[in-house]
């Protein structure tokens, strides 16, 4: 890429000044005018360098070897230099992202590496709620952004198929009757929970049944569990279809608890202790907070289970990493556990990591998830694909299915366009619309690119003369592989997010400003190219990001 050039350039005039180890950082400036890159090693350096900043950034400019592909330099400020890049740069990447197609964007910063990423992580007997939205589109993007950057990734889930949620509902299951759905699956678990806060016998009856279930010693139990999970794995890959997500296996409490149960108990006395009939791990001897690992009824805690999923993970995909997307409020937690695994598994140290995710909050309504009044994620889909198809129906052929992708891009950009960790708010009216910053937006204009390119008749065997001036979506254009890669070394897709949306913008613009097929335009032949090359970096930043590029809406 050209940034590697021009660093390579910086790092040669500073050697020849003789300061090493400056860190040099290469940004775009926020006004084209002011060139493609810019560096304010100068201002960084300055001091080791007995100069002002001014001055230094003359003495490097002085010595530049400029690459191919810059056309000049500029001082701008206190010391910023400011690169432009060629006319020629811009027009042969055109050539270049149409070569590699869906290559274009791709990398190989991970190429040999073996990526688990675990997300979503729904709880059998339960609905899909809005707050399982956040992991899955955040765990999504970032499989599809470490798949571009050439490793081997393994999708997965980690499910809580036992445990005082699963007795719940089972009790609620018991007073209910039969129940065929995972929505009454979600009603029995309502029941349950609230029983079980305001009933001290109905307390008294679920806990027999959590021990029941984790030991299967009763056959009507047993047949009401099995019932309700199969119910709700069958609705969760249903949603998995619509979400566009997929995983190459289930990982289960009720098979990580075992492990991590024996795992914890053969470290008792060493890593472990005993405390009032439970098993602890004492986080204050290294600086963190002690937390249980198998309770007084000698039943795995989540600590344990997470243990246990962490060597079920190791055996199942040998990885070089793993990755948990889970919730902001589960980082304390996360730390804690995350130590005692290290000191059990020290060959995997550094190998785990957590992505912290906010809380998704709605700007019309409430969730909670206590009592099982919430709002389910299926629902708040639909409720969005019906007023997206309200607003299709003022201008197109309204299609339910587009509608839903449409939907689900609204929801996911909502999600994605925010910093890892921070919390977000959907708010209908603009997460909707198809002119502004918003998913629908995205896929609109891919939309938009297409029915140019369709229209095409030209056919021409030379090179498509190029305009003498770069258009400004040129000077945007080819930044998405770097940007590609700063997403999936930060953890982070609101960068992939907020590149697509300028491209979009800038391609509106020029859409609107300019006649791109036209017989009598020299030009004509580069502006189809041009289009061509936006319909797919559109195309390829919106699958990293998990959302489907329609090509008509």
């Amino acid at each position: 890429m050209i940034q590697e050039g021009i660093k390579r350039a910086i790092e040669g005039a500073l050697a020849e000044l003789g300061i090493k180890n400056a860190p040099i950082v290469l940004e775009h400036p926020a006004e084209l005018s002011h060139g493609d890159y810019a560096t304010s090693v100068a201002l960084s350096a300055s001091k080791a360098a007995g100069m002002n900043p001014r001055q230094l950034a003359d003495a490097i400019v002085e010595k530049l070897e400029l690459p191919a592909g810059v056309s000049k330099t500029e001082i701008a400020g206190p010391g910023f230099i400011n690169f432009h890049l060629t006319r020629n740069f811009f027009a042969d990447s055109i050539d270049a992202v149409l070569a590699l197609g869906e290559g274009w964007g791709r990398n190989a910063q991970l190429d040999g590496q073996k990526i688990i990423v675990e997300y979503t992580d729904p709880n059998p007997f339960k609905e899909l709620h809005i707050g399982h939205l956040v992991p899955n589109a955040i765990g999504e993007s970032l499989a599809r952004l470490f798949m571009a950057s050439g490793a081997e990734v393994k999708r997965v889930t980690f499910q809580g198929d036992v445990g005082m949620h699963v007795a719940k509902a089972i009790w609620g299951m018991q007073k209910m009757g039969e129940v065929t759905t995972a929505a009454e699956l979600g009603v029995a678990y309502a029941k349950g929970a609230t029983a079980f806060d305001e009933d001290p016998h109905a307390a008294d009856e679920i806990k027999k049944l959590n021990t029941a279930i984790y030991e299967r010693s009763d056959a009507s139990v047993n047949a009401l569990y099995d019932t309700g999970r199969a119910l709700s794995l069958a609705y969760f890959e249903a949603a998995y279809k619509i979400l566009g997500s997929h995983f190459d296996h289930n990982f289960f409490e009720s098979e990580t608890g075992p492990i991590g149960l024996e795992k914890v108990k053969a470290n008792i006395g060493t890593l472990f202790k005993e405390s009032d009939g439970a098993v602890i791990f004492p986080g204050e001897e290294y600086g963190l907070h002690t937390r249980v690992f198998i309770n007084a009824e000698g039943l795995p805690t989540y600590e344990a289970k997470d243990i246990g999923l962490i060597e079920a993970k190791q055996k199942w995909f040998p990885f070089d990493r793993s990755l948990t997307v889970t919730a902001t409020e589960q980082r304390s937690y996360f730390t804690v556990m995350l130590k005692a695994a290290e000191l059990l598994y020290p060959e995997l140290s550094g190998k785990v990591e957590g992505v912290f995710n906010g809380m998704l909050k709605l700007s019309e309504g409430k969730m909670s998830s206590r009592t099982g009044n919430v709002v389910p994620a299926m629902s708040l889909i639909n409720d969005v694909a019906e007023r997206v198809l309200a607003l299709m129906k003022e201008s197109e052929t309204p299609d339910r299915a587009v509608a839903t992708q449409v939907a689900v891009s609204a929801i996911k950009y909502a999600i994605l366009r925010s910093e890892a960790g921070r919390d977000m708010v959907f708010d209908f009216k603009t997460s909707i619309s198809f002119e502004g910053d918003s998913g629908p937006y995205l896929l609109y204009t891919h939309a938009r690119a297409h029915s140019v390119v369709v229209k095409d008749s030209f056919e021409t065997e030379t090179p498509a003369p190029v305009p003498p001036e770069a258009y400004r979506i040129e000077r945007i254009l080819y930044r998405f592989p770097e940007v590609v890669e700063r997403s999936a070394t930060e953890r982070s897709a609101h960068h992939l997010i907020t590149y697509l949306t300028e491209l979009s913008s800038a391609f509106n613009s020029f859409y609107a400003n300019e006649k791109i097929i036209d017989a009598a335009d020299l030009y004509s032949p580069f502006k189809i190219k041009l289009t061509r090359a936006v319909m797919l970096t559109l195309k390829n930043g919106l699958w990293m990001v998990g959302m489907e590029a329609p090509e008509r809406m």
